[in-house]
């Protein structure tokens, strides 16, 4: 049996539109066994009951794009999917199912690719690298989206982070389709000063500045219209001690950097009931190791 673990991620972090992600303390978990079937497919946990279970399903076109990529066929295989990762939420659910069918194939055939060709072939079937450097490599990650993508790690800050999730999801696509082709040169400015304020925050460990390195204004102030109260949760959440506060990813699920997450959980989650919108909480943080670490081998 291969077992793979894949860090939930929460991509752009305000300005990083894109290009950076980090890897978060929660996990998707995939299992490879040999069957006499041609495919087996469970999954146990977030999104059971929504999950595919045929050919389609991610996990396992990415366990076949490896395959493809050695020019070899899969044989019988059973795929078990243990998820913690809520679906659709702008917590990289889609990236954790690809990154884990590539990694349990490359172990499987005794790693005929380098994690470089591994994160070529996950931005090629994910669209976009921020989530998919983040689960394979872990920590915090900033990736050139290009034909060859690079990818670096930044320090991995030493911080809580609060998730708070709507209970409903915000599909990447459609998130996508309400963003503007072309944006104003003052916008485009300040997220340039924004990016280099959170790097310079990472690196330093000057965590007060991710409240002007986190701050966007390239897809934020469009996708906000997809969650209510968004502006207010950000300015709730800063008074109760959030250090900095953004959408994750796409959405729905807002995250924050802390010191104080009991306090920033439940300004989140209060303000999110006060405009109709029940949530979840969860404080968890950043994990420096993906995928590409959390491989076990048995028998």
């Amino acid at each position: 049996m291969i077992r793979v673990r894949v860090p939930a991620t929460s991509a752009n972090l305000g300005p990083g539109f894109d290009v950076i992600g980090m890897a978060l303390s929660i996990f998707n978990e995939v299992c490879v066994e040999e069957s006499n079937k041609r495919l087996e497919i469970e999954v146990i946990g977030e999104g059971a009951d929504k999950i595919s279970k045929g050919e389609d399903n991610l996990v396992y076109r990415g366990f076949c794009r490896v395959f493809e990529e050695v020019r070899k066929k899969p044989d019988g295989f059973k795929l078990t999917l243990k998820n913690e990762i809520p679906l659709a939420r702008g917590l990289g659910s889609s990236s954790a199912a690809i990154v884990g069918g590539l990694v349990a194939a490359n172990v499987y055939l005794g790693f005929p690719l380098s994690p470089e060709e591994l994160l070529k072939l996950a931005v090629e079937l994910e669209g976009h690298p921020d989530n998919v450097a983040a689960a394979l490599f872990g920590g915090v990650t900033i990736c050139t989206h290009s034909a060859e993508p690079k990818c670096v790690k930044l320090p991995t800050p030493d911080l809580d982070v609060v998730l708070a999730v709507p209970d409903f999801e915000i599909k990447t696509s459609e998130a996508r389709k309400i963003l503007p082709e072309k944006i104003p040169l003052e916008d485009a400015k300040t997220n340039i000063a924004s990016v280099a304020f959170l790097i310079t925050a990472l690196f330093t460990g000057q965590y007060e500045l991710l409240g002007i390195g986190m701050q966007d204004r390239v897809h934020q102030p469009y996708r906000s219209k997809l969650l209510p109260g968004f502006h207010e949760v950000l300015e709730r959440a800063r008074r109760a001690g959030a250090l900095g506060v953004a959408l994750s990813g796409s959405g729905s699920t807002i995250v924050a950097f802390t010191r104080s997450a009991q306090t920033v959980a439940r300004a989140m989650e209060e303000t999110l009931k006060s405009r109709g919108i029940t949530a979840r909480t969860f404080t968890t943080r950043p994990h420096d190791k993906g995928a590409l670490e959390l491989i076990e081998i048995q028998g």
